[in-house]
């Protein structure tokens, strides 16, 4: 297994947050953390980014315990975080700058990705020259450049629109083959969890725990038509169920 927790609890203010978690990321997997509001689920991830410590349990990259260390896994926020006063080229390599990579070493490595990520001819753009998908894209570059094998997603396509969000499911399918990542996604919409993922766990209660785990079916890579398919319905259905409604 490339990436787990074992029973993860974090507290605040004496409050259990979530508690007893356990996830595992297999090599090139796909997991979702899907349940509503107030759940714990940007608790739970700021904890397995290494920027928070868990009160018990512990975190594993590839055997080794990394529980409380960060920069060990790459962790993208729900906003795109884009400094607006900066080109999107010079956005996309901040984690090379803050590594320490010379200023022209990084824009000539990160330019280099621009045409995979669709963002080619846009490195001297200004982020406020950008549509939404495409600021989301020039975002989970910058988190991609720090070539971690592991990357949380904390619904990163929430703000998109419908057609714009399904585009950008097939994109992100796409890079994640090609660049081998592994990823944990956290997402409210129960359609958006069953297309990109291999396994989704249901976060419920107060503190969060997990009251389901669902491997989809097929397995990945399906075909276009797999969102109106019966299998589709059936286990959305399976999901609803779970989280109770």
């Amino acid at each position: 297994m490339l990436f787990s927790c074992e029973d993860i609890t974090k507290t605040y203010e004496g409050e259990p947050v979530v508690q007893g978690i356990c996830l595992a990321l297999s090599k090139g997997g796909f997991i979702s953390l899907l349940g509503p509001s107030g759940v714990g689920k940007t608790t739970l991830f700021n904890v397995l980014a290494g920027v928070d410590k868990p009160d018990a349990g512990r975190i594993f990259l590839s055997g080794e315990d990394i529980t409380g260390i960060s920069g060990r896994v790459s962790y993208m926020m729900q906003k795109d975080l884009l400094l607006e006063y900066r080109t999107v080229l010079d956005n996309v390599i901040l984690p090379l700058l803050i590594r320490g990579q010379r200023k022209r070493e990084a824009r000539e490595y990160g330019a280099s990705f621009f045409p995979q990520f669709g963002l080619g001819g846009y490195e001297k753009k200004y982020p406020r020259q950008l549509s939404g998908g495409m600021r989301q894209r020039a975002a989970l570059l910058r988190t991609c450049l720090i070539h971690n094998p592991v990357i949380l997603l904390d619904e990163p396509f929430s703000a998109l629109d419908a057609i714009t969000r399904r585009g950008m499911h097939e994109w992100y399918q796409e890079i994640a083959e090609k660049m081998r990542l592994s990823t944990i996604f956290i997402t409210h919409d129960v359609e958006e969890a069953i297309a990109l993922s291999d396994e989704v766990y249901i976060l419920t209660g107060k503190p969060g725990k997990i009251s389901g785990q669902i491997v989809i079916r097929p397995p990945r890579p399906r075909q276009k038509n797999f969102s109106v398919s019966p299998e589709f319905s059936a286990q959305k259905q399976i999901i609803l169920e779970a989280i109770g409604l």
